[in-house]
């Protein structure tokens, strides 16, 4: 069976009702992200990074997979399908897929302040001041913050490398390190990018570009991978 690996972004998950940062009338247009998803925010004003990622889980709650997450999670009937995601929602999960990589970290979980080893599965969508680990320390919200190492970039490295089909969904690869990892596919491997916006700044050989939305993209892919409608 095919390796297919997949690295999907916000687009991804913005048909389901995700909030983007990036997109017009997206989340940068309400934060600043240096007030909410770094380390020295956190040091600052924890309050407000405790308050921005509950608002977060409280409207991953309210969201389903879309159709692009569950062609995905049927396509593994057809290929060894390893998801290499940026998103921190859990919609790959829900759908099905059973191989996914989280490299910016999970919304859902929370993890210590004191020993990044220790997390958790949080109940409910609140994460509170004064909720603490096992060894007494404040949890935080297990997200790689921007000024951050990004732990699974040496997994996905290898996951890419061993690819026999590459497909990027729902991210123009702008954001690093997680653009460069198309650069590590084989030369002779097929490669498909999927984004109403796709347009890469380096030549990639055997690139395939459908401009379309995530949902619309992986029917058109499915088609082309397996001879079978994407519907």
């Amino acid at each position: 069976m095919k390796k297919l690996v997949v690295l999907t972004g916000a687009g991804m998950s913005s048909e389901s009702g995700i909030r983007t940062f990036r997109d017009s009338g997206g989340l940068w247009e309400e934060y600043d992200v240096t007030e909410v998803a770094t380390p020295e925010a956190w040091n600052r004003n924890r309050d407000l990074v405790l308050r921005f990622y509950n608002e977060r889980r409280k409207q991953l709650a309210d969201c389903k997979p879309n159709e692009g997450h569950l062609l995905l999670a049927q396509l593994e009937k057809h290929f060894d399908v390893q998801i290499i995601t940026q998103n921190i929602d859990d919609l790959h999960e829900r759908a099905g897929s059973t191989n996914v990589l989280h490299l910016h970290g999970e919304l859902k979980k929370v993890r210590s302040t004191l020993d990044e080893n220790l997390v958790y599965l949080l109940n409910g969508w609140e994460l509170r001041l004064g909720d603490l680990c096992e060894k007494g320390s404040q949890l935080r919200p297990h997200i790689v913050w921007f000024g951050e190492p990004v732990p699974n970039i040496m997994a996905a490295t290898i996951m890419v490398r061993h690819a026999d089909i590459f497909l990027v969904v729902g991210t123009s690869l702008q954001v690093y390190p997680a653009a460069g990892l198309m650069q590590y596919v084989p030369l002779h491997v097929p490669k498909y990018l999927v984004d109403p916006e796709a347009e890469p700044h380096y030549f990639v050989p055997n690139l395939t570009i459908i401009r379309e939305k995530a949902t619309d993209g992986m029917v058109k892919f499915t088609a082309a991978e397996t001879g079978l409608p994407g519907k």
